[in-house]
């Protein structure tokens, strides 16, 4: 019988403008070393314009794709009301097995999210229809690095996320990469602020930041 891999990762968890990627890739059995001979390695390793070119080649390669996008509103209502077992990597874990559930593999390697691999892992199992529990499911840090299928799957999720990055942009203005550590995602948030009674829905409200420069601006009112 055939084994079908997969693997499975994420794009956008951290940033704080945009949605939240997970894609899964598909493949027959030792069709990774055609990954790697196409130059395929974890997503952040490689630039924009090659994870482009290298995104239809694993789609062309690949079996079966599985894309899930997840806009900030619902980040935000998980983040803020889910409790304080129900978070951030609680939906990532139901988004990986609703990847997981439409390839449908034999077994499959994630890039887990949680410091405990094998919790994160188990968790994403218990997300599975009863059919898919008994698979083989690999759950560790850095599966991007380590599994060629989870490479490919790191650039098909970070392909989407940087094309609704740029559609957003068209629409929004040029606000970086969204990431906090990037000072035109910065000003963009704290112009924007400045000038609205509040923030666009490409934003994460749940994010520490937010309050941070909510405080900023308020003492900035005040002291007017």
């Amino acid at each position: 019988m055939a084994q079908f891999i997969a693997g499975v990762d994420d794009a956008g968890r951290g940033p704080i403008v945009g949605p939240l990627v997970v894609a899964g890739v598909m493949l027959g059995e030792n069709r990774d070393r055609e990954l790697l001979a196409m130059g395929v390695k974890d997503s952040k390793l490689l630039s924009p314009e090659v994870r482009a070119q290298l995104a239809p080649r694993v789609r062309a390669l690949a079996m079966k794709v599985s894309v899930v996008e997840v806009q900030p509103k619902e980040i935000d209502e998980v983040v803020l009301h889910g409790g304080k077992l129900r978070k951030l990597n609680f939906l990532e874990a139901q988004l990986m097995a609703q990847v997981i559930s439409e390839l449908s593999p034999r077994e499959v390697y994630v890039d887990a999210s949680d410091v405990n691999e094998g919790r994160y892992g188990e968790t994403i199992r218990e997300f599975l229809p009863p059919a898919l529990r008994g698979i083989k499911l690999v759950s560790e840090h850095h599966a991007d690095r380590t599994y060629p299928v989870v490479s490919a799957a790191s650039i098909i999720a970070k392909v989407r996320r940087d094309e609704a990055v740029e559609s957003l942009k068209s629409e929004y203005g040029n606000f970086g990469s969204g990431y906090m550590t990037d000072e035109r995602t910065m000003n963009f948030l704290r112009e924007w602020r400045r000038t609205h009674a509040e923030y666009p829905p490409i934003v994460r409200l749940s994010w520490k930041t937010i309050r941070e420069i909510e405080r900023d601006f308020g003492q900035s009112r005040l002291g007017a």
